[in-house]
């Protein structure tokens, strides 16, 4: 019996040998072997990541100047030494030398070797550009059979990706004629492994340690904006209205973005732009802070606003899309009527001197009342959100309820507390009349006195206020000698009348000013 048992468990030398090669090649089979110090220094490894990697999420800080910055994270799968390491999930206006790759944790010290970037994927085109001077098949089809002919190609109409001209037609010479156009279509010889499909980053990256982790890519993109427009609606009679803003999204970077978080910075940040008209943006970009908890959020960042949006957002490349980002109602509107008579632009450049000396400065009539549209951004108002610059459109409902445009402007970035102030047409019941009375200049004294009458017509049915505006910049000081009504000094070279009219009715204001130099 005890025979028998050592029997069962003696082993053979042959199987002996067998197990131990088998233990000498085990921290191979399960990678984690250590090279030697020299091969960590010079072998060019490859990672395990390559083209498969399927990228997180990405977050999209967009400016309203045509860029944006990406946020994304990706698997590393990193050995020690040097990494070959291929991303393809970029955009095709990607600014190379504003990527930051990093370890978000800190435990991975990633050394960039080198960093190539490539935005010309394979395309029909660029195969036709590959293969000009060659001779290559094409199929056609007649309706009842397919046959190959063979053609040179003289001209692909291939157009690099930044130029400034358009593409062209290809130009195929088949049996000793040219075909403007393609004969069929292109059968091309099979390329290299050097060709890729989609904008791709490769890195060689250098690790002492090595380990699985997500990495955190960022960079800066052309190609993404973004763009306010608000709409104001008021109800029949008065001065309430609705607001609700939008925020329309144009994707034109050469790349999708699927449930991204999207936040939006507005402000003039300061760009630079090169000898090959291409933009270069602050650095300053690439660090927006986290997106607060609501449908979308404001707050300031730096010397600009922020905006964030809680819910993620789906942009597919060349997509245009719309989300709703502010809605207020009863928001207190004013309408006002500005009469700026004097018609100036004729003088615009002329120096104080000349100015001075024109006897017909500023007698030329304007007769149109401007409408002017003006509100509070302020809490109290039921706003108090910094507006992004945009397109303000104005409608008003008539008797049956019915949506009716009363005209458009654009604002610049307004802070919260700010007045809002916009020109969306001009009265069609509202005239105004301009002319000078009396005009005397004193040489000797370096004085000039003039004297104006503007009249103001209200063919509506109802009373109206007009503010009648007058530009009192002929000279560096001036006085007002007399006035049929009040005026307010809104600035050095201006003074503001507030003349009620009746409806139906006329008011005439006269004035008389004193220059002196």
């Amino acid at each position: 019996m005890t025979r028998r048992l050592r029997s069962e468990y003696c082993v053979s030398p042959a199987l002996v040998l067998l197990l131990l090669g088998a233990l000498m090649f085990l921290p191979l089979l399960s990678g984690t072997a250590k090279a030697s110090p020299s091969a960590d220094n010079f072998a060019f490894k490859s990672s395990n990541i390559a083209d498969t990697a399927s990228p997180h999420e990405a977050s999209l800080t967009i400016y309203n100047q045509n860029f944006a910055v990406v946020r994304q994270m990706f698997p590393l799968q990193l050995i020690a030494g040097v990494n070959a390491v291929h991303f393809t999930e970029t955009t095709a206006h990607l600014e190379t030398d504003s990527v930051i790759l990093r370890d978000p944790s800190g435990q991975h010290h990633l050394q960039v070797l080198e960093q190539s970037y490539r935005a010309d994927p394979v395309s029909e085109q660029w195969l036709l550009a590959l293969n000009e001077g060659k001779i290559i098949e094409f199929e056609t089809y007649d309706g009842k059979e397919k046959r190959i002919v063979k053609g040179k190609v003289i001209r692909s109409g291939y157009v690099p990706q930044y130029a400034q001209t358009g593409p062209m037609q290809p130009i195929i010479e088949v049996d000793g004629r040219l075909h403007f156009g393609l004969p069929g279509t292109p059968i091309f010889p099979s390329l290299g492994e050097d060709t890729i499909l989609k904008p791709t980053l490769d890195w060689q990256l250098r690790t002492d340690k090595p380990g699985d982790f997500n990495a955190e890519l960022s960079y800066i993109t052309g190609g993404m904006s973004w763009h306010a427009d608000y709409n104001l609606v008021a109800e029949p009679k008065g001065d309430s209205i609705d607001l609700i803003g939008w925020v329309t999204f144009n994707n034109q970077s050469g790349k999708a973005f699927r449930n991204a978080q999207v936040k939006l910075m507005a402000g003039d940040v300061n760009k630079i732009e090169n000898a090959n008209g291409r933009m270069e943006y602050a650095r300053k970009a690439a660090m927006a802070a986290d997106a607060l908890s609501s449908v979308v959020s404001e707050h300031s960042f730096d010397e600009f606003h922020l905006y964030s949006l809680q819910n993620p957002v789906t942009l597919r490349d060349h997509e245009t899309k719309q989300v709703e980002f502010i809605r207020a109602t009863s928001v207190k509107a004013q309408r006002l009527y500005i009469y700026d008579g004097a018609r100036l632009d004729q003088y615009y450049g002329w120096n104080s001197d000349n100015i001075r000396q024109n006897q017909e400065y500023g007698t030329q009539s304007n007769s149109k009342v401007f409408v002017m549209q003006q509100f509070k951004n302020s809490s109290a108002n039921n706003l108090g959100m910094a507006l992004p610059k945009g397109r303000l459109r104005f409608y008003r409902r008539d008797a049956n309820g019915n949506l009716e445009f009363t005209g458009e402007n654009e604002i610049n970035h307004t802070p919260k507390d700010e007045t809002v102030r916009v020109y969306t047409g001009n009265s069609f019941d509202l005239v105004g009349e301009r002319k000078r009375t009396d005009y005397h200049v004193d040489s000797s004294k370096r004085t000039i006195d003039e004297s104006f009458e503007i009249k103001l017509r209200n063919h509506k049915d109802e009373a109206a206020e007009i503010r009648v505006v007058e530009h009192l910049n002929r000279c560096v000081n001036w006085q007002m000698v007399e006035s049929s009504f009040k005026f307010e000094k809104t600035n050095s070279q201006t003074a503001e009348f507030r003349i009620p009219v009746p409806a139906n009715g006329e008011r005439t204001l006269r004035y008389s000013v004193h220059y002196s130099w």
